[in-house]
């Protein structure tokens, strides 16, 4: 990756926002809360005093309690998770040395073809075969995945062809009843568990029994398997975006969730262990607003980022409503989800054979010509139901009697039910099949096992109500729904997905997030290879399983990230994501994006960026063109960058003005740096403080 880089330095921004967060003495959480798991976070390990300070607090309050002490962390940063009461966290936040004491927060997770659609989208090279000598950039990356732990005998994870593991490498392959050495090889390098107090001792091995995280660790790093599919839907070859890659696995969350502490203990061990890139498919909920100096993530990111190591997160999943973006912190890289080129499709047949398409993943043993009854939920409710409810399909909203042999037409017309119970429901009364009307998940393919289900949108609905009112027909309304198909080249791709969470960050709207978008939906990759809650009846449990999420998304950015480093090993994390987001904070911190919040109209508003010449030509010069927003003037100085040699930094200025004062909407607009051979694009948001996103 050649071209323009800016280059931010994570400390600056840590400074920054340490002046805007209060960092108050007492833990007004841990008051509400009670007794239970503290984090104690005492800022850089790169202190001697900040090391004894937590030894010396170690050794007074818990020296005839050592079983109080949950994790200790002293590699890139300092403090230690313990059992405390209120009052003894109040005590400890008030000592010398302690930035924060907050509870033990519980985060959860963010839930092969895409990678043929993602080469097209983005001038990162996508290539299975490793470089070839030195010169070509001959450096083994390693991936480090916080997740639910990974199924090692998956084939997405086979060693063959590749070489010793690097001898930097200082991580350990731990060992329990069912994860011995064995399991790890030359893909996956490092597996490692941590105990949470909740937590059962079933749980307490690098195994994973969701399934989530082999999942993103085969989309970021898996080798190519053939023939990969999900009981022969979005059939191909799985490979991850980087199958050169090492894998290094810390298993932070179990059916329960992910533990704050068992989070920051994995950051502590993956900067020891040496690995390039880390990769988290998890979050807070949205609603939490979690302050940076007491969210594990953004802790455990800052000191990651600090020893070199680039840190990606998945956005969220509470979108499409603005606001609602996680993993935030200016030095994470922020991660949306969207879809791509294929449809997993899966069409209504109705009477007079009108075909209306449709999204849903089935292995129904249906007839293909429409022969079954056809009937709206509305009119198949029960006796003690409302008419709402029976639109939606609700639990108990059907009549059994009415509903047994049809298929049944149900609606999403609250914006809040899902085609998954409407599904059941349909089902459990006996019903053939269920077509469910959403705009919303229209585009997101879900998986209904063998019980004929799909999605289908308001506008294609339309036909269907034309034809189940309409008097012309002599007999009553017949319909079927179709096997799924695969649908290959489909448009329009890539869109955001509607459940991929927005923008602006809760922290300030001057630096924008999401910081990128990537692959998220019908994403297929490896599974548990036990798992029978996603088996057909009959069929042995599949080997690969077909979701959508951020957390699919965060590892497509992973694996490019991944690649960026094997090519330039002595690449920063902000050359690196700069080289993601442009493609070839706070107004003044040097981000590859342009935010400028609170701006109150009639004014001149300046912000600088600096820029470094990494094409290889020597010398470069570089034009500017302006997408300016309605009602805007956007003026760049200068507006030519002429640079005569390899790394050389030159700075320019973008002054933002308007003439009128208000300003009722977020705006949104662009600046591109070019010459003949590279493009870097830097997007520009400007909000007002009373501004909207819609």
């Amino acid at each position: 990756m050649k071209g323009l880089f800016f280059f931010f330095s994570p400390f600056s921004l840590m400074f920054l926002y340490l002046l805007c967060i209060s960092f108050t003495a007492e833990t007004e959480a841990g008051l509400r809360n009670g007794d239970g798991v503290y984090i104690v976070y005492m800022g850089s390990a790169s202190s001697a005093a900040n090391a004894y300070r937590a030894q010396i607090l170690i050794n007074t309050m818990f020296k005839r309690r050592a079983n109080d002490i949950v994790h200790t962390y002293k590699h890139g940063f300092t403090g230690f998770a313990a059992r405390l009461s209120a009052e003894e966290a109040k005590v400890i936040a008030k000592k010398t040395g302690v930035v924060s004491v907050f509870p033990d927060p519980n985060y959860q997770l963010h839930t092969t073809h895409s990678w043929d659609f993602l080469k097209y989208q983005t001038a990162v090279k996508i290539d299975s075969s490793p470089p070839s000598s030195p010169e070509a950039g001959s450096y083994d990356s390693i991936i480090g995945i916080l997740d639910t732990g990974i199924w090692p005998e998956s084939e997405s994870f086979n060693d063959k062809d590749m070489g010793p593991i690097p001898s930097r490498w200082k991580g350990t392959c731990m060992e329990a009843k069912d994860f011995n050495s064995s399991n790890c090889n030359r893909k996956i390098i490092g597996a490692r568990f941590y105990k949470s107090s909740d937590d059962d001792s079933e749980y307490f091995t690098t195994r994973d029994v969701i399934g989530h995280g082999t999942h993103t660790s085969s989309t970021a790093a898996g080798s190519a398997v053939e023939n990969a599919s999900y009981y022969g839907v979005a059939s191909g070859t799985a490979k991850g975006g980087s199958p050169n890659a090492r894998i290094a696995m810390y298993k932070v969350c179990n059916p329960g969730g992910c533990a704050g502490s068992s989070i920051l203990a994995a950051f502590e061990d993956a900067i020891a262990d040496g690995v390039d890139v880390l990769s988290l498919s998890l979050g807070a909920p949205s609603y939490a607003h979690i302050e940076l100096n007491t969210d594990p993530i953004a802790i455990g990111a800052f000191h990651a980022v600090e020893q070199g190591i680039l840190v990606v997160c998945s956005a969220g999943n509470d979108g499409p409503n603005g606001g609602t973006v996680v993993n935030t912190a200016p030095w994470i890289m922020t991660v949306a989800a969207n879809t791509i080129d294929r449809d997993l499709e899966s069409d209504v047949v109705l009477g007079g054979s009108k075909v209306i398409k449709g999204e849903g993943i089935h292995f129904g043993n249906v007839s293909k010509s429409p022969v079954y009854p056809l009937i709206h939920g509305k009119s198949a409710k029960s006796a003690d139901a409302s008419e709402s409810s029976a639109r939606t399909c609700d639990y108990g909203s059907l009549d059994q009697e009415k509903v047994k042999g049809k298929i049944v037409l149900c609606e999403n017309f609250d914006g809040s039910s899902y085609a998954s119970s409407a599904s059941d429901e349909v089902k459990s009364k006996g019903g053939i099949g269920c077509i469910f009307v959403d705009d919303r998940t229209r585009a997101v393919a879900s998986a209904y096992g063998t019980f004929p289900t799909t999605v289908i949108d308001s506008k294609e609905a339309a036909e269907i109500f034309s034809y189940v009112n309409s008097t012309k027909y002599l007999q009553d309304p017949v319909a079927t729904i179709l096997p799924t198909v695969t649908v290959e080249k489909f448009t329009p791709a890539p869109s955001v997905a509607y459940f991929s969470s927005r923008g602006p960050s809760s922290i300030t709207r001057s630096i924008l997030k999401p910081d990128i978008t990537a692959p998220g939906v019908a994403i297929l990759a490896a599974w548990t290879g036990k798992d029978t809650s996603i088996s057909l009846e009959g069929k042995p449990p599949s080997q690969f399983n077909v979701i959508s999420g951020t957390s699919m998304a965060a590892p497509h950015v992973t694996a490019v990230a991944s690649l960026i480093k094997s090519l330039h090993p002595t690449w920063s994390p902000s050359a690196i994501r700069s080289a993601i987001m442009t493609t070839d904070l706070i107004s003044t911190v040097n981000y590859p994006s342009i935010g400028i919040s609170g701006y109150k109209g009639n004014e001149n508003k300046t912000v600088s960026r600096t820029v470094t010449n990494v094409g290889g030509d020597g010398v470069a010069v570089y034009m500017v063109s302006v997408e300016t927003p309605p009602g805007f003037s956007i003026q760049v100085t200068p507006e030519k960058l002429q640079f005569t040699k390899d790394g050389e930094k030159l700075t320019y200025q973008v002054t933002v003005s308007a003439g009128d004062g208000s300003l009722k909407k977020d705006v949104f607009g662009a600046l591109t740096w070019s010459n003949a051979k590279y493009k870097v694009r830097s997007p520009i948001v400007i909000s007002s403080e009373t501004s909207t996103t819609n």
